[in-house]
């Protein structure tokens, strides 16, 4: 496994993040069994990946539970245990959000969940309109000053608003956001346009999500089909990735794999690891099998026509509409 610190700070992670959205029974493509789910985590840490990415809304909970559980064996000082925080937690007032009471609230049962004294990333899930941005910096402050936290990071925003809370955080001396987590991919590329430049002059670490296009990019689907099973079947955002655009993208893709004798997600998966701007690709393996191969994008080396090859079908846009996944 190979190692990087995360962005500016002495933190030091594994090049791959384990995510954990897919443990637990909320959506049918998601990991039902607990011993499954026990066992992904157990051969990601004995491989080397020591950086662990959920939510608390993914399953309502259950993930985190999940996770705590499978870390309950291991030094738990070696791990960077990541959480989120914005997205509802029940119905009613103060479930949702960024507002001081929702946060100071939800990490009490995070901390439960994951079975820990302090989590290593605390990161607001989304950008909450309703909310002053100093209110929800002064709540990450404080709990990074009681040891609750010790970094704290964002995910899916405009860059002007991640730059404004990086403004105030140094205007206000609070903890700065360390780390960003945006969708980032070979067809999702419109964060070149957004926010990674913001994060590549501010040393601020990039953990994308959805490295592999929500499955797009591990050629599993072909032009032809009509997806009827899997993530594509029920999530529509996975769908409107079958554009001309996109397809173009897969093909280089796939020529590039047959010609290093790889998979198309180790490919794509390279690709990220090539970018100097990403840290750790968040990877949500399904499988023994999955991690393994994922893993196997250490060994794919990009030369910069190759990667050129990979680019060239597809110039990145930023959208406004991005900011609402």
């Amino acid at each position: 496994m190979e190692y990087t610190t995360l962005g500016d700070t002495g933190l030091e992670v594994s090049r791959f993040c384990l995510g954990c959205m897919n443990f637990g029974s909320d959506r049918e493509w998601m990991i039902a069994d607990d011993e499954q789910s026990h066992e992904i985590i157990d051969r990601a840490i004995e491989l080397g990946i020591n950086f662990l990415d959920t939510a608390n809304v993914y399953s309502h909970g259950e993930s985190e539970d999940i996770v705590g559980d499978a870390i309950e064996d291991h030094d738990r000082e070696e791990l960077v245990i990541a959480t989120k925080v914005y997205g509802a937690m029940g119905e009613g007032p103060n479930k949702q959000g960024l507002s001081r009471k929702h946060i100071l609230d939800q990490v009490e049962g995070s901390l439960e969940r994951l079975g820990t004294d302090y989590i290593d990333l605390y990161q607001i899930h989304r950008w909450d309109d309703s909310t002053p941005i100093e209110e929800t910096l002064h709540a990450l402050d404080h709990l990074v000053e009681t040891g609750k936290v010790r970094y704290i990071g964002a995910s899916t925003m405009p860059a002007w608003k991640f730059t404004k809370a990086l403004y105030d955080s140094d205007l206000h001396d609070y903890a700065r956001f360390t780390c960003m987590q945006p969708q980032y991919n070979l067809v999702d590329r419109q964060e070149e346009e957004n926010v990674l430049p913001v994060c590549a002059d501010e040393g601020v670490g990039v953990i994308p999500w959805s490295p592999l296009g929500g499955g797009f990019l591990t050629g599993k689907y072909d032009r032809e089909d009509d997806p009827d099973e899997g993530r594509a079947a029920t999530d529509e955002h996975t769908r409107e990735r079958f554009t001309d655009e996109n397809w173009r993208v897969l093909d280089a893709v796939r020529e590039i794999a047959d010609e290093k004798d790889a998979t198309p997600a180790q490919v794509s998966l390279a690709w990220l690891l090539h970018k100097d701007v990403v840290d750790a690709p968040i990877v949500g393996p399904r499988s023994l099998d999955h991690l393994e191969e994922n893993l196997g994008a250490f060994e794919v080396s990009l030369t910069d026509n190759e990667v050129q090859r990979l680019e060239a079908p597809k110039n990145p846009v930023w959208s406004r509409s991005i900011a609402d996944l």
